[in-house]
């Protein structure tokens, strides 16, 4: 198998590098905030990923990687998750090429010497079970990411009325437990707009309505970003974020 994106051994668990996948998935945006986004997937640092500096080939510096760059070491569940979000060509084989990097993992090491026929065809079906099991999970995750990014606004944020869809809920009832969460300010010239404390996890746009007699008054639209949809669920106490309609 050609080595697409290379493979880091993690503490015996196979994962790539941040910089690796963003490369070969031609993402035409900045790693920085490229990452910043698919981390606000809702995956956990510590246990997806690890955040990790790293010095720059040819830069001057001292030892201690003051002028080192950013990179993430990812799961390989992280990253096909993350490929399939892109919902691009590269992307799809990205996923398929982390799909047989883990079936090449788990498949067992034969000494050709020693193994019998029926051994042989028994290890063989049990690698295709697992094949088959890897693909049917992945399939279960597609839809739910093409329905996570048929929300999502051009500027990778989401509108209120989006998260409510993915948490089951009416848009107006979303923003009455906000407000009586403490999160959004419930009175005022910016009623429904985020306390500044919990400001990381939504963006604020400011824009000017003219009245029929000429006055001009200033509106606010609020969306929440990436991370903010998880704090939102766990902030309100709900169980599960699911953009899906339910199975008939």
């Amino acid at each position: 198998m050609n080595e697409l994106i290379p493979i880091q051994d993690n503490d015996g668990a196979q994962a790539v590098l941040g910089r690796d996948l963003h490369q070969f998935l031609e993402v035409g945006r900045d790693y920085t905030n490229w990452m910043k986004q698919m981390t606000g997937y809702g995956f956990t640092e510590g246990s997806d990923f690890e955040l990790i500096k790293e010095k720059i080939a040819g830069q001057p510096g001292s030892p201690n990687l003051a002028n080192a760059r950013h990179n993430h070491i990812i799961t390989l569940d992280m990253a096909k998750e993350i490929s399939m979000i892109q919902r691009t060509d590269k992307g799809k084989q990205a996923r398929q090429y982390f799909i047989e990097c883990e079936r090449q993992a788990k498949a067992p090491k034969i000494d050709g010497n020693s193994i019998t026929r029926m051994e042989l065809i028994q290890i063989a079906m049990n690698a295709e079970q697992e094949h088959l099991a890897l693909e049917a999970k992945n399939k279960e995750l597609e839809p739910r990411a093409e329905a996570y990014s048929s929300f999502i606004e051009a500027d990778g944020k989401y509108s209120v009325g989006a998260v409510a869809k993915m948490l089951g809920i009416g848009q107006n009832k979303l923003f009455r437990e906000l407000r009586n969460a403490g999160v959004f300010i419930a009175k005022g010239g910016m009623k429904n707009t985020p306390y500044q404390q919990y400001m990381r996890h939504f963006e604020v746009k400011a824009y000017t309505i003219t009245h029929n007699s000429g006055a001009e008054s200033v509106r606010h639209t609020t969306y929440v970003q990436p991370s903010g949809i998880d704090f939102i669920r766990k902030k309100l106490g709900l169980l599960a974020i699911d953009p899906l309609p339910p199975a008939a």
